[in-house]
């Protein structure tokens, strides 16, 4: 594992060298450290400056035609602006209230790198790259546990801060990990209590958009307790399934699967789509906790797709209900539609479903495309059972025939057509439209042409 000095970002190298010339020393720490030695291209660079005090780095920083953002200067962080770079001292933290940001933090240039590491919450976390003499400092032993694939803390401060098992759950994902039994320990004498929804939803998005293999940050979850945050999560734990259909287990694990199944077909452009779809593969079978029974030595849980609309609000809405993530309710009910639709595919397939159901299912879900996925993650969770996309084929199919797979049926009729026959806009308006939006959904018109032929037996002009 190396560190190509050419992708050190220019910039960065820009601000080395004349905080060397100021008799300082820049290193680059965290995140970039570790995907450059994983060969991963990482955009967002921190840098620690050593042997200048805060006030003289600011004025060495303008001074050189770079100029940083307000935010982040509370926490001893310049952003600087337009370019993905954060420039910080190295700080103690003393922990002095409730929460996530409970520190009193401390700007000491005079730190050794060793000493700013170890507040890291992992050793992978915890190197530090020296860009002007091509050195890696490593004073915890992260190359090693990156080679070995572990997830270990850093230091007895990681208890310090409890957001530190949640960020565990997503690099366990992210970089296929195993955490050191010390480290389950002490997360398990940690509690969620304190953490804002916010943070807790970032590291959940984390580990949909970025987990490689998310069965083991859920059992991370599980080993150190945490999953009791998630109640919802937490009682499929156990809860069985009929063998013939889940030879995999319980339904946590066939969850599991899933999630791992979405990690390999994430290949969604925009992120919500990953946001939405990553959440519904995992609440797709929350109703399943209420509905499952065991009948004549079968296992079933009919209506489970119903029923798993309230687990899912629950869950969703104490992760973004009430804070400031883009339009936090409309993510819970898209979520809500996948999950309480996820069987249809399979349904409208064994039925031969028609064209007006389709444009209907389009209605309700929004996104065909996204259920389809849903659908796809949610059989091939299914451990020894051989994955068959019929069903997904065909209704993907049907979809793209009547132009409802990536968005609802748009209305052909509209009122500009109504005025021009004459009508008053009102109550009966409104009414008229609804119904010929029916209509529409049922194929009695397929487009403009036929529309407008459906007006003129109902309007003449």
């Amino acid at each position: 594992m190396i560190i190509k000095y050419e992708n050190v970002p220019h910039s960065v190298i820009r601000i080395a060298n004349f905080c060397k010339e100021a008799g300082g020393k820049m290193m680059v720490v965290g995140g970039w450290v570790r995907d450059q030695l994983l060969g991963i291209d990482c955009k967002d660079c921190d840098v620690e400056v050593y042997g200048i005090q805060p006030d003289d780095l600011m004025q060495l920083i303008r001074s050189h035609g770079f100029e940083f953002q307000e935010a982040g200067l509370s926490f001893g962080v310049l952003k600087i602006k337009g370019e993905d770079i954060d420039v910080s001292i190295p700080r103690r933290e003393n922990k002095a209230g409730l929460g996530h940001r409970g520190f009193e933090i401390l700007s000491d240039p005079t730190m050794t790198v060793a000493d700013a590491a170890r507040r890291r919450d992992f050793t992978i976390n915890s190197m530090a790259y020296d860009p002007l003499e091509d050195q890696l400092i490593d004073p915890f032993g992260g190359v090693s546990d990156l080679e070995n694939h572990i997830l270990r803390h850093t230091s007895d401060a990681f208890t310090e801060d409890p957001l530190r098992v949640l960020r565990g759950m997503q690099f366990i994902a992210r970089f296929n990990l195993t955490p050191d039994p010390m480290t389950v320990i002490l997360c398990r004498t940690l509690n969620m209590d304190e953490l804002s929804r916010e943070r807790v939803y970032d590291e959940w998005v984390k580990l949909i958009t970025k987990g490689v293999k998310i069965s083991k940050g859920l059992n991370f979850l599980l080993d150190t307790t945490w999953i009791k945050y998630f109640p919802e999560l937490y009682a499929l734990v156990g809860l069985p399934q009929d063998p013939e259909w889940h030879p995999e287990g319980d339904v946590f694990t066939h969850t599991s699967l899933s999630m791992d199944a979405f990690a390999e077909i994430r290949d969604m452009k925009e992120q919500w789509d990953q946001i939405v779809t990553g959440f519904a593969v995992l609440c797709h079978d929350f109703g399943k906790v209420t509905t499952t029974e065991q009948t004549n030595g079968r296992i079933t849980s009919k209506r489970h797709e119903s029923e798993g609309e309230g687990p899912t609000r629950s869950f969703l809405g104490r992760m973004i209900e009430s804070n400031n993530q883009k339009k936090p309710s409309e993510l819970i009910e898209q979520v809500v539609a996948l999950v309480i639709n996820h069987m249809a595919p399979t349904n409208f397939y064994k039925q031969g479903a028609d064209n007006s159901a389709v444009r209907r299912l389009a209605e309700r879900v929004g996104r065909i495309d996204l259920l389809l996925n849903v659908s796809r993650c949610d059989k091939m969770g299914r451990g020894s059972l051989k994955y068959e996309p019929w069903a997904e084929v065909w209704l993907k199919k049907k979809a793209d025939d009547v132009q409802v797979l990536d968005s609802k049926p748009k209305p052909i009729i509209l009122g500009r057509h109504l005025i021009d026959r004459g009508m008053t806009p009102g109550p009966c308006f409104k009414e008229f439209l609804e119904a010929a939006y029916e209509d529409q959904m049922d194929g009695k018109f397929i487009d403009e042409e036929s529309a407008m032929k459906y007006l003129d037996a109902l309007i003449p002009e």
